[in-house]
């Protein structure tokens, strides 16, 4: 199973030194979350500016909320940061449930799902070099990014057998083992070869006391649920035994967020998983 680092948000200017550090060590991605109406990074700015300061680790949103953004747009700027980067992107999509951020984007909250699956439709005949339109040629480029999907309803999930590569799953990991078991009869549903990737996400932070206390609040605030940071992983045993666990669900991959932005958290983080 690879193991990939979640990027904190709070201080975006130490966003470098986290991704240099972790191209020099044994983490596989960067991922980097998407609000609108918050203070955060925007994230397919971010990771652009990351990939060309790195080497070889990939990057990857967890996830990018699509019915947000234009159309269009949205398949241009994923194509381009997946070809600059040689390969090295992966788009993961989201509906996003907060009101805020559908109303400061002028979307209808009620109509997200059926956004994103317009969205998908166009966004893959774009990205396979068909013409947007009578009145509107290729966009291009004509390079199609890996595509993975977060959601926690069947219907969401559902998305990762029609259109994706894979499945991102957050939460408990009892609850990751139901939606990766969805990802998968999502799969077999739509006749697809093979496997999902599937991947999951821990929230962890190793070391002093007080990096922990900042992640925890960090996650708080934006979250607006102290539940979900009670459930952050602070200790090597327990992380080493998230880690086994999540690899016994079948992950290919887990994405480590710890939300203090400290860049000590890559050594100590890549000390329990090297």
């Amino acid at each position: 199973m690879k193991i990939g680092l979640g990027l904190p948000i709070a201080d975006p200017t130490a966003l470098l030194t986290w991704a240099r550090r972790a191209d020099d060590g044994p983490f596989s991605t960067l991922g980097l979350l998407d609000r609108l109406v918050y203070d955060n990074p925007e994230p397919l700015v971010t990771l652009a500016t990351l990939a060309g300061a790195t080497r070889r680790i990939r990057v990857q949103t967890e996830v990018l909320l699509a019915p947000l953004r234009h159309t269009p747009l949205l398949a241009k700027q994923s194509a381009t940061l997946a070809q600059l980067s040689g390969n090295r992107f992966t788009l993961g999509i989201g509906v996003g449930g907060r009101e805020d951020d559908h109303v400061a984007a002028g979307t209808d909250i009620k109509r997200r799902g059926r956004i994103l699956d317009d969205q998908l439709q166009l966004m893959h005949r774009l990205w396979a070099g068909e013409p947007y339109g009578d009145q509107a040629g290729p966009i291009g480029p004509a390079v199609r990014p890996e595509v993975v999907f977060g959601g926690f309803v069947p219907a969401a999930i559902d998305r990762v057998g029609r259109w994706g590569d894979g499945f991102l799953a957050a939460g408990l990991l009892d609850y990751m083992d139901t939606t990766f078991r969805l990802a998968e009869k999502s799969w077999q549903t739509h006749d697809r070869p093979g496997r999902p990737r599937l991947i999951g996400q821990l929230n962890a932070a190793i070391g002093p006391d007080e990096v922990a206390d900042e992640a925890r609040a960090e996650m708080t605030e934006y979250y607006g649920n102290p539940g979900f940071a009670n459930a952050m992983v602070t200790t090597t045993a327990d992380l080493k035994s998230q880690l086994q666990r999540l690899e016994d669900l079948g992950a290919d991959e887990a994405i480590l967020y710890c939300w203090s932005p400290d860049p000590d958290q890559v050594h100590r983080l890549a000390d329990v998983v090297a």
